[in-house]
């Protein structure tokens, strides 16, 4: 199939300038992605996990290499194509949240149909159907101030999927978190990868995160060490 792989990285180079030095961020990372995977890239701080996630979501470029998003090559897209595809089919989970505070639950999950500019009926279904989805409708009008973190992370989700994006890209989503909220966080994201069929990365270091994941792709010192599908445990008991 000519879809059978949706985000494909070619020996992908990472380098960042230190003075007169440079640090490699990433070595030569080869990776293929299906569509519905639920997967993590796990390794300690410095790795090269959130680069990694960065560059598939165009939001980095590779300093020599290619990587392949839905067909698109992220190296030579444009600025405003590249904000194209982040918008269209791309969400993106972080774990400060990034909430606009003066915006109601409601408007922070509406915030990416209005860029996309869908219809207001059309919003207001769509946003309503995520919020249920992560179980905050009741909650449609408060604001982030009046929220738990772990209720503003899952508005963070609502707002990553509103769009139903091809693509979930979620950076340490629950390094904020306590463990019951971890635990209710990760059964949301599992349950919308079941049902609609979004492909979720995760860049993660976390033990209960690990649990979860289908696919285990460890990075050290910027290279691939190790590729394992697994079958998730989930929860500890």
């Amino acid at each position: 199939m000519a879809d059978e792989y949706i985000i494909e990285t070619f020996d992908l180079i990472k380098r960042y300038p230190m003075g007169r030095q440079e640090l490699v961020a990433l070595k030569k990372v080869n990776l293929k992605f299906r569509r519905g995977e639920f997967s993590g890239v796990i390794g300690p701080s410095g790795s090269g996990k959130t680069t990694l996630l960065n560059i598939i979501g165009s939001l980095d470029t590779p300093s020599s290499g290619s990587v392949v998003v839905l067909g698109e090559k992220v190296e030579t897209l444009t600025p405003y194509r590249s904000a194209q595809l982040r918008r269209r089919h791309i969400g993106f989970i972080f774990q400060t949240f990034n909430l606009l505070p003066v915006y109601t639950v409601f408007e922070n999950v509406e915030f990416p149909l209005l860029i996309l500019k869908v219809p207001p009926a059309e919003r207001r279904q769509r946003v309503m159907a995520a919020l249920e989805w992560v179980g905050l409708a009741d909650r449609e009008k408060s604001r982030p101030n009046q929220l738990s973190g772990g209720e503003s992370q899952r508005v963070a989700i609502a707002r990553a999927i509103v769009k139903q994006p091809a693509i979930v890209l979620a950076d340490e989503p629950t390094a904020n978190l306590d463990a019951e909220n971890s635990y209710h966080i990760l059964d949301t994201m599992v349950k919308i990868n079941q049902e609609l069929g979004t492909t979720f990365i995760f860049s993660t270091h976390d033990e209960k995160v690990i649990r979860y994941l289908r696919r285990k792709i460890k990075l050290l010192d910027g290279a691939v060490v190790a590729d394992k599908h697994a079958q998730p445990s989930g929860r500890e008991t």
